[in-house]
């Protein structure tokens, strides 16, 4: 009888690292995953829920192992695995031996007269990113970096002076996230601090795409941060094919920084839109929205003294804006050292935003808020080894500027 039932039933082949890779590596090339390497830690910040799931699940374990340890990283804000109380004393062990969790480290924080907080966050090679925390009676909002510097050149913007060195991981772009809820005292779902997330800080989100859209898996993730799709919002300059790409996988709110009502005066301010001109960039939009019942697009419009904020402007805006839902968000420019242009004088923006509003267009002023520290919208810098040309030619501008003013 025992030779009969083994004749029967083979006993099932033990899975080594060779049968199992093509599954794996099918996975790991989703964002949010990775495979385990056997030579040096991983850092679970970098898992997205089901990331993380496959990564224990190849440690061994199960699948719900995963789910606990991600309630302890994002709900009680633990980067102690001696620490995770409900976790084996062997899986805290191993845990411990083949990764970490492991958020960027605050080399300088600083806070508003208004309230708002500014954190310089260090990354590897010597880069910094700057993250801004803004809060309101009845909101708090998270502005979050995706790159070191910005991989456009967007002639208004600080951030673009000091040139591109890389993108940012999934785990440095929710490890901001991390490192804000930690020191607010942000808990998911009881206490929330951090009420909306919008990708607005440092660089092009869609130029990240990958770990970009893992990061904002995890802002909405309830095991995460719990945050409502509509809470948390991607700006782009204007990538095209990369927004078609976005409402495929993600389900987020989307915001376009336009700044200009024709594409003559827009290239000269972001110059991507030599590659992707108005009609392209509105078409685009468009079908991003036409899957979304209720949905509308937020266009950032940063107003400029003399460059883009005549009445004739804001006419040629409102023709725009009626191709589709949408509204509009006021900037005053906000300053920076070196720049050559101006905010708009305060009557200037309000007869701009009537006449917006009066041709049935939602429009907003928005606030500056924390500008005595720097961190107003394009006011962002961090440290950038650049890799680009950018920085260098900016500081040899400065330098011409201040010989002619002697």
């Amino acid at each position: 009888m025992p030779c009969t039932v083994r004749t029967r039933r083979k006993p099932p082949a033990p899975r080594s690292r060779t049968s199992s890779r093509p599954r794996n590596c099918a996975r790991a090339n989703r964002p949010g995953t990775k495979l385990v390497n056997p030579t040096e830690k991983t850092n679970l910040l970098d898992f997205d829920r089901q990331g993380l799931r496959d990564f224990f699940t190849q440690l061994g374990e199960k699948p719900y192992r995963a789910d606990q340890v991600m309630k302890w990283i994002y709900h009680r804000l633990e980067n102690d695995f001696e620490r995770m109380t409900d976790l084996g004393k062997n899986l805290r062990g191993k845990l411990s031996e083949v990764c970490y969790v492991g958020p960027p480290d605050t080399m300088f924080e600083k806070g508003s007269t208004d309230g708002t907080h500014k954190w310089l966050l260090g990354m590897n090679g010597g880069n910094a990113i700057e993250t801004v925390y803004i809060p309101e009676p009845t909101r708090g909002t998270l502005c979050v970096s995706s790159q070191v510097g910005c991989g456009l050149n967007c002639t208004f913007c600080s951030t673009a002076t000091q040139g591109f060195n890389r993108n940012l991981s999934t785990a440095e772009i929710i490890g901001q996230v991390w490192v804000a809820a930690k020191y607010l005292g942000n808990v998911p779902h009881q206490r929330r601090r951090i009420t909306n997330v919008v990708m607005m800080g440092m660089g092009e989100p869609l130029m990240n795409f990958d770990n970009v859209v893992a990061a904002m898996n995890l802002m909405r993730d309830d095991l995460g941060f719990g945050l409502a799709s509509k809470r948390v919002t991607l700006s782009t300059s204007g990538l095209v094919p990369q927004i078609d790409k976005l409402s495929e996988v993600a389900d987020v709110s989307l915001a376009v920084s336009l700044h200009a009502p024709t594409d003559e005066l827009r290239t000269t301010l972001v110059p991507l839109n030599k590659k992707y001109p108005i009609d392209e960039l509105l078409a685009a939009c468009k079908r991003y929205v036409s899957s979304r019942p209720r949905a509308s697009i937020t266009f950032e419009y940063t107003l400029m003294k003399g460059i883009n904020d005549h009445p004739e402007h804001a006419r040629q805006l409102v023709k725009l804006m009626r191709r589709l839902p949408s509204k509009v968000n006021l900037i005053p420019f906000n300053p920076f050292p070196g720049t050559r242009y101006e905010r708009s004088d305060a009557g200037d923006i309000e007869t701009f935003r009537r006449i917006l509003n009066e041709g049935g267009i939602i429009a907003t002023v928005r606030r500056t808020r924390g500008d005595d520290i720097d961190a107003a919208c394009g006011q962002l810098k961090g440290q950038v080894l650049d890799r680009t040309r950018r920085s260098a030619e900016f500081r040899k501008q400065l330098e011409k500027d201040a010989i002619h003013a002697a």
